[in-house]
C-alpha cells in the first residue's frame, strides 16, 4: 500500500488520479474518489467513471449552467460562483469530504481511496491542521491513498511514497482557446 500526491500547476491532476482508479479497479480492487470543493460538475470525467463503475463522490456547490455545459449548448463563462461558494466555511463542504472519505477508509471496503483537491480545501484554512495528515497516517497501510491540488503542503508530499508535480509547458489556453469537451472537461 502506498501514498501518491499529484500536485502542481499544470493539468491532469485529477485525470491522473483517476486512472490510478481505474487500474484498481481493473486489478479487481474497490475504489473511490472524494472530491473536495467541487460539485454538479458538467465534467465528462464523471460520465466515464458511472460507466467503468468507478463512485465519485463530490463534496461542493455546482456550477449553475453545469447541464447546458454538459449538453454543449453553452460554454462556461469563467463567472467564478461554484468557487467562491466552495471557499465558504459557512458549507462545510470540505470537513464533509473529509469525514466521508474517513468513513470510506473505516468501511474497509477500498483499496484504493482518492482524495481529489484536497490541497485546495487545505490551502484556504477549509480543514483542521493535520486532520489529512492524521487519516493518511491512519490508512497509509490499509490501502493505496491518492492525493492531488495545487500547492500540496510539504507535510503531506513528505508522508507520500510517490509525487508527481505537473507543469505546463504549452498548453492551448496560452493562445486564448477555451476548455475543450472531452479533452478539458
Amino acid at each position: 500500500m502506498g501514498v501518491t500526491v499529484i500536485t502542481g500547476d499544470g493539468k491532469g491532476k485529477t485525470t491522473g488520479a483517476l486512472g490510478l482508479a481505474l487500474l484498481a479497479l481493473e486489478s479487481g480492487r474497490q475504489a473511490a474518489v472524494v472530491q473536495f470543493l467541487k460539485g454538479n460538475s458538467y465534467a465528462g470525467e464523471l460520465f466515464a467513471a458511472q460507466r467503468a463503475g468507478l463512485r465519485i463522490y463530490q463534496f461542493g456547490w455546482g456550477c449553475p449552467w453545469s447541464s447546458l455545459i454538459r449538453s454543449g449548448q453553452m460554454h462556461c463563462i469563467g463567472c467564478g460562483e461554484c468557487f467562491r461558494h466552495n471557499r465558504d466555511p459557512e458549507y462545510g463542504f470540505a470537513v464533509k469530504a473529509l469525514e466521508f472519505a474517513r468513513r470510506l477508509a473505516d468501511s474497509g471496503e477500498y483499496g484504493l481511496l482518492v482524495l481529489d483537491e484536497v490541497s485546495h480545501a487545505l490551502r484556504r484554512g477549509l480543514l483542521e491542521d493535520g486532520a489529512v495528515t492524521d487519516l493518511v497516517t491512519a490508512y497509509r497501510e490499509q490501502m493505496d491513498l491518492v492525493l492531488t491540488g495545487r500547492q500540496m503542503p510539504a507535510e503531506i508530499t513528505a508522508l507520500a511514497d510517490t509525487v508527481y508535480d505537473l507543469q505546463a509547458v504549452k498548453h492551448p489556453f496560452e493562445q486564448g482557446i477555451k476548455s475543450r469537451r472531452g479533452i478539458e472537461y
